[in-house]
């Protein structure tokens, strides 16, 4: 039996054991086994109070505006998107982030804004969401695990927040960093990836009105383990690109280091757009598992979204700059 070690563990982990048998034990106990995989094929309904039962102490959001970018797709289970989870900041297996992550303490939260442009400096998490309106985009998120997600995001436009910092003529790219505490996320006691993590876009890329930084999901605050309380979402890319509990955000004049790219460059490259024609070196991206679905659909280019991002990368070799 190959035993790998914590170095060696990839975001290719496949379905942990207790999510599968979490979901057959519900269908067994539930007696109707024929229906609940007719269930599971057509995906689970979502309870808009789950969270704020499931957190009673987490701020709901009662009123957000909707969004014209939301998909119309089936949303993802709440219970699935909660505990199925990319956090190796507390933990590589999908259950980690939520089993290790409670005790997670996310205010007071301020970020910190440098590099080129004109209004550097620490800001509030209330600071940052002062002056914009809260609304509600149902965006899918897909990871390069071939799964995905649909979910219903609270936040607001990055781009509108990164001109308030008013970037200069320099600022080519921009960068985000993770918290880096190792006290408050015991995953980065191991050292499975380099500290902080770090994530970067291009500056047209981020200020794309399709990006976003999300506050919440599911119509309340984001739960610890899915990045509260500030995170990114960027959802024709590969879900690693949407950094968690960003601390830092800084503008460069050259292309930033990220960390899946810094680990393994020939896996992850820095763009990671969605594309089906470009296959991860070990497996296969033509298609995904919907998670709460048994069967796979095609991966489509962009995540779905070509027609409003295809043309950020006009005339380059989607390949090459994978």
């Amino acid at each position: 039996m190959l035993i790998k070690k914590p170095a060696d563990i990839k975001p290719s982990e496949i379905t942990d054991q207790n999510t599968y048998l979490n979901r057959r034990a519900f269908i067994r106990d539930s007696g109707l086994l024929g229906v609940g995989i007719a269930a599971s094929v057509m995906g689970l309904p979502w309870s808009k109070q789950s969270w704020a039962e499931a957190a009673p102490g987490k701020r709901v959001y009662p009123a957000l505006a909707k969004s014209n970018f939301s998909t119309d797709e089936k949303l993802t289970d709440f219970d699935d998107a909660t505990s199925y989870c990319n956090f190796y900041e507390f933990g590589t297996r999908k259950s980690d982030p939520k089993e290790n992550s409670q005790a997670f303490v996310t205010s007071p939260w301020s970020v910190t804004v440098d590099g080129a442009c004109e209004k550097p400096g620490t800001y509030t998490l209330e600071d940052i969401l002062k002056p914009h309106t809260l609304e509600e985009r149902i965006y899918r998120l897909r990871c390069v695990e071939a799964w995905s997600m649909v979910i219903p995001w609270v936040g607001f436009s990055l781009g509108d927040a990164l001109k308030r910092f008013q970037p200069t003529s320099k600022a080519k790219y921009v960068s985000f960093y993770t918290l880096h505490d190792a006290e408050r996320m015991p995953g980065q006691k191991r050292r499975v990836l380099e500290w902080p993590y770090r994530e970067g876009l291009r500056i047209d890329e981020a200020m794309h009105p399709l990006a976003m930084l999300a506050v919440g999901m599911y119509g309340a605050e984001l739960p610890n383990q899915n990045g509260a309380p500030l995170r990114l979402v960027v959802p024709w890319k590969y879900g690693f690109k949407s950094i968690k509990s960003i601390v830092r955000i800084s503008f460069t004049e050259e292309e930033p280091v990220s960390t899946w790219n810094q680990v393994q460059p020939s896996e992850y490259g820095f763009y990671s757009n969605v594309n089906p024609t470009v296959d991860h070196s070990r497996w296969s991206q033509k298609k995904e598992r919907r998670i709460g679905n048994w069967l796979k659909q095609e991966t489509l280019m962009f995540n779905g979204y070509a027609d409003q991002v295809a043309s950020l990368y006009s005339g380059m070799d989607l390949k090459k700059f994978f």
